[in-house]
This record gives C-alpha cells, structure tokens and sequence, in this order.
C-alpha cells in the first residue's frame, strides 16, 4: 500500500484539509450542524425548495408507485416516464427541443464534450470554469487551451491561433454562465459573437443560473437575451435552484441522439431514482408558477450586500446568491 501519510500532514500544514460536517436539519434559512444551530449562507438551495411540501409530497407519491431506485441505466429498463416527462418538461423550460438527463452535473460535463469531440479538434476553458469543466476539456483528448478569466481578446487569440494551419476541425469553448466561486455572470453576449465568427460551439454550464436570472427563472442565457442558435449546448443542475439531484442537457434533436450514443457517463451509468424526478417536476412547477421566489431572494442578496457594506466586509461584486467574502490567508478561512 503506497504511504499516504504524507501527503495527508502537508494539506493540514497549509491549512487545506478538508473536513465534513454532520448535518442533523433539513435544508433551510438555519440548520443544525455538529449539535449546534447556524444560520447557514453555504447552501446552493437558493429557491427554498429542497424542504418545500409540495416537493416533498412528489418524492414520497412517487417512492409508493416506482419504488426506490430505477433498476437500470437509461438504456436498459432504468428509463421511467417520470424520467421522460421531465426531459419534455425541461426541454420547454429552457426553450430548446430536447433534454437530456444525467445522474449529476459533473458526469453531464464529462459525457458531453468526451462526445463532441475528438483528438483532431479543440476546447477553450475560462480559467475560472467549475472543476468538472476543467477535467472535462483534459479527459476528452482534444487540444485544451485556458484563457484569463472572462477575457475576450484572448480567447480570440486562441480560437484565430487554432485556425492558423493547425489542422483543428471542431472548436468547442467552454464557460460557466454563473461562476461558481466569484458570484460573476459570464459576458455570454460576446463569447457567442466570437464563437459564431470563429465557427466555434458554445457551451455553457449554468448551474449557478437555472432558476435564478432572467424574467422567468430561464438562467444566464434568458437574461442575456441567447438562443440555441448562440448557445448549442446548455448543461444545467438540479441540486441548486431546483432543490433536488441530478443534472441535464439541452439542444437540438442531433445533439441529444448524438449523446445517447456516445455519452458513456449517460450510458453506463443508472438512471437517478424515478422518485427524484418526479420530485423535480413538482419544483420545475413551482419555479415556473411563482416569481416571488426570485424576487425574495434577490431582495436577500440585497439585503446580505448592504449588511455587509455597513460592517465593512470585503464582498467581490456579484448580482447573484454567490457572495464571495475576501478573507485573506487560507488558516483566517477557518471555522472555531
């Protein structure tokens, strides 16, 4: 067994080491962690609808008729109507012809561009993406590139590099819609402009903006006024805004066969259980019925920035749920 020791001792010694917390109270404006009661700014339920009764009647309506687990991958006998009925409903939300599901957002960034892409073509990251889309554009084997956060001018340099005799065929650029530590909204406008004039496919994983932005809750792209012709391909979560697990893709009918074919993240994987999609179903509606989810917790937003502009806090500016602090030194990041 290769000594894990220490590796183990250097993350405590640069105060890296990660630890878990036991979590005793649903999800919620306060919970209960370790045996003690916090007020809790760390969660992605951003909607309130992890704990909400409706959602909660779905899953437990949905446990009585389909069981526990789907049994299967989608391809076997693990694709239930719950599990159809939402991708259809998804599809609409978002405004694209099809949705596809997967089991976490992770496996759906993986699966994806492992399937669009070969070792002859390219993929462009923001420096800044989630983690998932960084392994991503290192798994599928085409030629990864980074570019400064947010900065346009150098994906072009990259994309016209990619162009100059290199033998590229398919260029795929890569951008959160909300990102994930910094709160900031991706400048989608423009990183669609360039990739339609380089001829490149733009992909966005909005996790952090499905539910959250635009006049109906449709994400980064609804408030940036983009389309499926601007954006082909869009990944969103189902654990943030939506309150339960799981993840999806969405675009046009060739994308979405193209994924049941080669997304091996989809396809050797199981299906999430049929209850959690029913669950979603009942949150989906919820997040479509009712517009004051978002204007309360835009207004909390507000609220927690003034707060914390009166005690003089270092916030980074953000308009979304993610509030980055400045802290400093990783040992003053700390919990005692």
């Amino acid at each position: 067994m290769m000594d894990l020791a220490p590796f183990l001792k250097q993350q405590r010694r640069d105060h890296r080491y990660r630890q878990r917390r036991v979590m005793t109270s649903p999800q919620g404006p306060l919970v209960e962690v370790d045996g003690r009661e916090y007020v809790s700014f760390c969660s992605n339920d951003y909607l309130g609808l992890a704990n909400h009764p409706q959602v909660k009647q779905a899953f437990n309506e949905a446990v009585g008729r389909y069981g526990v687990g789907s049994g299967a991958s989608h391809l076997i006998t693990g694709h239930l109507q719950p599990h159809h009925e939402l991708e259809n409903e998804l599809a609409d939300f978002v405004g694209r012809p099809r949705a596809l599901l997967f089991s976490t957002g992770y496996m759906a960034n993986l699966g994806t561009v492992a399937a669009l892409l070969t070792r002859s073509d390219a993929v462009f990251g923001d420096r800044l993406n989630h983690a998932s889309l960084v392994d991503a554009g290192l798994a599928c084997g085409a030629d990864f590139k980074r570019y400064p956060h947010a900065d346009i001018d150098a994906l072009q340099g990259l994309l016209s590099a990619a162009d100059a005799g290199s033998g590229i065929r398919n260029k795929l650029v890569l951008t959160d819609g909300v990102f994930s530590m910094d709160g900031d909204i991706a400048p989608l406008p423009a990183i669609a402009r360039l990739c339609r004039a380089k001829h490149a496919t733009l992909m966005v994983d909005d996790a952090h903006g499905l539910g959250v932005l635009g006049e109906t809750g449709g994400g980064s792209l609804q408030y940036s006024g983009l389309g499926i012709e601007d954006v082909p391909v869009l990944m969103g979560t189902l654990g943030k805004a939506f309150g339960s697990f799981g993840a999806f893709v969405a675009g046009s009918d060739e994308l979405i066969e193209t994924l049941i074919q080669k997304a091996r993240t989809y396809i050797y994987t199981t299906a999430l259980p049929p209850a959690v999609a029913e669950a979603t179903r009942a949150s989906l509606r919820l997040m479509r019925a009712d517009n004051d989810l978002r204007t309360t917790l835009m207004a909390r937003v507000q609220q927690f920035r003034d707060g914390a502009a009166a005690l003089e806090l270092p916030l980074m500016p953000s308009q979304t749920p993610i509030q980055p602090l400045l802290v400093g030194a990783r040992n003053d990041a700390r919990d005692d």
